[in-house]
């Protein structure tokens, strides 16, 4: 019998009672962990970027676009041509110029990271969890305008301002920096307005070709089965099959993930629940070589939206088919 169950010396009936009742803690919740489920439901999780690194990254772009700025300038001023006004005219056009086009182009080309981003480890991603859009880009990155740089332009720039819109101007910068620390995704205004969120970068790691595992054969799949998912729907059952099952819950995820697969291939023959992992090996197995032998032929299957996309009149890349010819 466990300590819990055995009353102590001196012990009421009832303080025993309420000890064997006692639940255990619950276990501490990551708060740097995100997760998302797409409607495949195999939740994809990401670490959500620290503060540190965010501020790290920010100082690193500020030191780039900055930098670049004051090389021309001083590339002007050995010239020789220009007035100290305008200079200083000068100067403030340059960064403007400068930076907010090296944040948008540079996010748009990286996927979502600057170069300070790049060596903090850390990338933007999107909340819904498609890729980055120039909209998204450019709405977080012009409100980065807003928040912060016009701010601190203002306050070292404008020598006839009152104390009263300094105070203000300070006040906005101090609550601003305050918005993602008093949030759970560590968003600031512009995350939020675009939908977006900042993570470290998932570190690539080279997993073991699943189509090489053994398992037992027996599950056929014919054409009829094959052509309905694409690309997109084989890389997230991949990641099913990369855990293999050990807990009640993980086993009811797969019979969910097999029965689904079942019910949207016309599949007929029942799969027992101790071959479920089985046929889901031999499905992987069979939908990756189907795809990578109708890729041959220039027909790539994005995901299982292809047939509508074919039907009509174009391919699932938003290109019209070659015609015959």
């Amino acid at each position: 019998m466990s300590d819990a169950a055995t009353p102590t010396p001196g012990m009421t009936p009832a303080k025993a009672s309420r000890r064997r009742a006692r639940k255990p803690r619950p276990p501490k919740v990551h708060t740097r962990r995100w997760s998302q489920i797409p409607p495949e439901g195999v939740p994809i999780g990401f670490n959500i970027a620290t503060l540190g690194s965010r501020f790290g990254a920010q100082f690193l772009d500020i030191l780039f676009t900055y930098g670049g700025a004051l090389l021309l300038l001083l590339a002007v001023i050995y010239a020789g041509h220009l007035t100290w006004l305008a200079l200083v005219a000068f100067y403030s056009l340059t960064i403007l110029f400068i930076r907010v086009p090296y944040y948008v182009l540079s996010e748009l080309i990286w996927n979502g990271r600057t170069l300070g981003k790049l060596i903090t480890g850390i990338r933007v991603i999107s909340l819904d969890g498609r890729r980055l859009t120039a909209h998204q880009i450019v709405a977080r990155n012009l409100m980065k305008e807003v928040e912060l740089f016009l701010p601190i332009a203002f306050i070292f720039g404008a020598a006839r301002s009152s104390w009263v819109e300094t105070v203000i101007t300070l006040l906005w910068c101090v609550a601003v920096l305050l918005v993602p620390c008093l949030n759970q995704r560590r968003q600031r205004l512009g995350d939020m307005l675009a939908d977006t969120i900042v993570v470290d970068t998932p570190r690539a790691v080279l997993l073991p070709d699943l189509s090489r595992v053994e398992t037992r054969r027996g599950y056929e799949f014919g054409p009829e089965h094959l052509d309905i998912y694409g690309r997109y729907e084989l890389q997230v059952l991949e990641q099913v099959l990369r855990d293999p099952p050990k807990s009640p819950e993980a086993h009811e995820k797969v019979s969910a993930v097999t029965q689904t697969i079942r019910r949207r291939i016309g599949y007929a023959e029942a799969v027992p629940a101790a071959r479920e992992w089985d046929f889901l090996m031999d499905f992987y197995r069979s939908q990756r070589e189907f795809l990578e032998s109708r890729h041959l032929f220039g027909d790539s299957r994005e995901n299982k939206f292809h047939a509508a996309g074919n039907a009509n009149g174009k391919t699932t890349e938003g290109r019209p088919p070659p015609t015959a010819q």
